[in-house]
């Protein structure tokens, strides 16, 4: 069964919840309405159903492969990525003035969907390409830049982040890498990193790292990490590939999903040194890391989405033609297919309007983030920067693991033929299960909304946007429809179990640290729940004046329908996450540790 891009919602989302019309009257984007996000869609739809998603399965059952040094990707994957090339697809989001699109986040997400729709381990590599063109962006020299951000943005060249060491995964105060300062102004770098997604492939001329590590007598801990630039070639004068450098792969991991990604052991130095280039400021690293952190755990968002539609799709096709039982109801007389049984569409409806749910809150973000960086007003700016720093643990967070469930609900819906492989469903499941793991695990994205989102100034952003949610409720029962008034019902009970929880964590995230942070995962989950369930409201409204106005009736009705349900069955769960916040803090760090 083949992906078909959602592009009606996408389009919907832009138009209506993140009001692609005022984006395009930012500086810039003057020509990023409408009609250029749908030609733009309608492309980038071309590739992946018809380039990329075909390799979707061979990417799993052949996966990458590692001799002599060398990686040898999937079957189709060069030739898939030289289209994505020549499409001028990784450019799509960056500076017209390093040969870029520069076309608003806003649009640009949608296309990161399709492509982690069609193929996770395929967008895996354009995905850490974004977040090296991103810290170039912001601190790299002129001098970098004139270098490698032309050929990071038409995709000559990819990128890689190298953070974790042996001894270092999250934790980056313990890397070990040095970096020993050169006469000529450069640095040899020496060390080992590990877990480096395309940190070796074969589908580009030149692998751009962006890598942490000491230089000589720099300060213990985090304040003492700088970033540089090792390339995989170094670069000559003119712009031509110099010598080989001196960054070896010595092998890839052998993994449950994304087998097509390439996941690389780098070694550094093992020949004299590897020819790194700082990066802004010396012990600045982790300060420019958070750039492309915070550029990848979007992306990572929005791969749980992408990945949750690939999933439901899947399923719905499978419940309209598998024929399994009578129906209770009585509808048929004899066997039907499973989609007529009220469990199975229970889980349709859970796995479609989470990820619909979960689209509308990343493409509102994205929006969020094109002002906060390119809208003239300062004011402007500073809220909306608030608004999408807020959003950034919420989507990664939130969407990855509803991604987990929903792919879960994929296989569950297939029922025994949803354990075998053949039939495509599992493989969802396996590579949705790393995306709750990198660009930092769900509870390091919980503990960034507590400590820095929240705890930080009172809980003041929080509760400005429940002032907003507020109003929507107020929208919803001023609209009287059944829907509406179930939708103000739940996103009211939400909310105040979400401003208990906000003054819970900004009273006591000193006083009571292990309480609160005992919570934090709970936290994210009831929060990522809210706002997405606020633009799911937002949606019903929009919807709803559609059909007054008798435009396009089945997609609005199953928009309504879509939001009641999340309404009904997934706003729910936010009183319970509330209750066990506040209350079983104590009861976490209970059993004493020997007792495990």
């Amino acid at each position: 069964m083949s992906y078909t891009a959602p592009i009606k919602d996408m389009l919907f989302a832009m138009e209506h919840l993140a009001h692609l019309d005022q984006v395009a009257q930012i500086p810039g984007f003057e020509d990023a309405g409408l009609e250029t996000a749908q030609a733009v869609l309608e492309e980038s739809a071309k590739l992946c159903e018809g380039v990329v998603e075909p390799l979707n399965i061979p990417g799993d059952t052949q996966p990458s492969s590692f001799d002599g040094g060398k990686v040898t990707t999937t079957p189709g994957f060069k030739e898939a990525y030289q289209q994505f090339v020549e499409g001028g697809w990784q450019g799509l989001q960056h500076p017209a003035a390093y040969g870029g699109q520069g076309l608003p986040k806003t649009i640009g997400a949608a296309c990161v969907e399709m492509l982690n729709s069609s193929n996770i381990s395929f967008a895996l590599c354009p995905l850490l390409t974004d977040g090296a063109i991103e810290a170039l962006l912001t601190a790299g020299s002129d001098d970098l830049k004139a270098t490698y951000l032309e050929k990071l943005i038409t995709g000559e060249w990819t990128g890689s982040m190298n953070l974790t060491e042996p001894q270092a995964g999250s934790d980056l105060a313990l890397v070990r890498t040095r970096a020993e300062p050169q006469p000529d102004g450069s640095y040899k770098v020496f060390g080992t990193k590990i877990f480096i997604t395309y940190g070796e492939h074969d589908m580009a001329d030149n692998i751009v790292h962006l890598v942490l590590a000491r230089v000589a007598g720099a300060p213990e801990g985090v304040k003492g990490i700088s970033l540089f630039v090792v390339p995989k070639f170094l670069v000559n004068a003119d712009g031509s590939l110099g010598a080989r450098n001196d960054v070896h792969c010595v092998s890839i991991e052998h993994k449950m999903g994304i087998k097509a990604s390439p996941t690389a052991v780098l070694q550094y130095g093992d020949h004299g040194g590897a020819v790194g280039y700082l990066v802004g400021e010396e012990n600045r690293g982790l300060e420019y890391m958070f750039i492309m952190m915070n550029a990848a755990r979007y992306g990572v968002g929005m791969q749980g989405i992408g990945v949750s539609e690939r999933a439901y799709q899947r399923a719905v096709q499978y419940a309209r033609d598998r024929v399994q039982s009578r129906p209770v109801d009585g509808s048929v007389a004899g066997s039907a297919t499973i989609i007529h049984h009220p469990d199975v569409r229970r889980m349709l409806m859970t796995m479609r309007a989470t990820t619909e749910a979960c689209r509308a809150m990343a493409t509102t973000a994205a929006a969020a983030y094109d002002a906060a960086h390119h809208h003239p007003d300062a004011e402007v700016r500073k809220a909306n920067a608030e608004f999408y720093e807020f959003m950034v643990p919420l989507v990664k967070g939130y969407s990855t693991e509803m991604s987990l469930e929903v792919t879960s609900l994929g296989v569950q819906v297939h029922g025994g033929m949803g354990f075998i492989e053949e039939t495509g469903a599992a493989q969802y499941y396996r590579d949705a299960k790393i995306l709750t793991i990198y660009e930092g695990t769900t509870a390091i994205q919980a503990n960034d909304l507590v400590g820095r989102k929240t705890a930080r100034d009172g809980g003041k952003n929080a509760k400005d946007i429940a002032a907003h949610i507020a109003k929507t409720e107020e929208q919803l029962r001023a609209s009287g429809t059944a829907a509406a008034q179930a939708m103000a019902l739940r996103l009211l009970a939400a909310r105040e179990a979400f401003l208990d929880v906000v003054d819970f964590v900004a009273g006591k995230a000193k006083a009571s640290p292990n309480a609160v942070y005992a919570g934090s995962v709970p936290y994210l989950m009831l929060t990522g729940n809210l706002v997405a369930g606020w633009q799911m409201g937002r949606a019903l409204l929009v919807a709803q004046d559609k059909l007054a106005q008798g435009e396009d009736v089945a997609f609005m009705q199953a928009k309504v329908a879509t939001a009641q349900f999340y309404a009904e069955h997934i706003l729910t769960r936010t009183t319970s996450l509330r209750d066990s916040i506040l209350a079983g803090g104590d009861s976490a760090c209970a059993l004493a540790l020997d007792a495990f």
